[in-house]
């Protein structure tokens, strides 16, 4: 009996171990080859460069406040856009914090943009992400934002609607999610950066 439960507890440690290597090694090794040979960028977290200096991800948000920048979605992640603290608010639509925080968000929208008191606010202008990182903002937002923008640069609206439609992505496989904008990139293209 004692033998038996010897065996039995070799093959028990024999097959953890076995999996354990197989797992935690073997596999996320391969993958990792594979995403360096097939995906290098994105493995690589699809930096953007500019002069030879990383200056952000195109998947993760940063914190445009600027005037002559268009702004992202709040955050929920950490002081503003911190990966290491990705993650919602946690707040329900019957949170009396999350009712009042979007009132605040709505009404300094509509001042920091110069909209009537009666405008209607792109919920992604008010709202954080999942994530709290995401770096798209709809097409409405950003149309919303144009005009402060052309402003601040002393530049015609026109120019930067243009701007903004050079940067709308499309629908994922052309049916998830709506149109939306890379923040980054348009503010990098704005910038002559891009």
């Amino acid at each position: 009996m004692m033998k038996d439960l010897f065996v039995q507890l070799r093959i028990s440690l024999v097959a953890v171990l076995s999996l354990a290597v197989l797992l935690c090694g073997v596999y996320p090794l391969l993958v990792w080859v594979a995403g360096q040979a097939f995906f290098p960028r994105e493995a690589g977290g699809s930096l953007i460069r500019v002069g030879g200096s990383v200056v952000g991800s195109v998947l993760i948000a940063q914190d445009f406040t600027g005037p002559a920048y268009f702004h992202p979605r709040p955050s929920a992640a950490g002081a503003g856009y911190n990966a290491a603290a990705s993650g919602g608010s946690n707040l329900g639509p019957t949170s009396r914090q999350l009712v009042e925080t979007v009132r605040d968000r709505i009404a300094a929208y509509r001042v920091e943009n110069r909209l009537p008191t009666n405008a209607t606010v792109p919920a992604d202008a008010v709202t954080a992400s999942a994530s709290g990182l995401d770096p798209h903002i709809g097409v409405p937002n950003a149309l919303l934002q144009a005009r402060r923008v052309a402003m601040a640069r002393g530049i015609g609206e026109e120019a930067i609607t243009k701007k903004i439609a050079t940067h709308t992505e499309g629908r994922t496989s052309g049916i998830l999610g709506e149109p939306r904008v890379n923040v980054l990139m348009l503010n990098l293209d704005l910038d002559g950066k891009r």
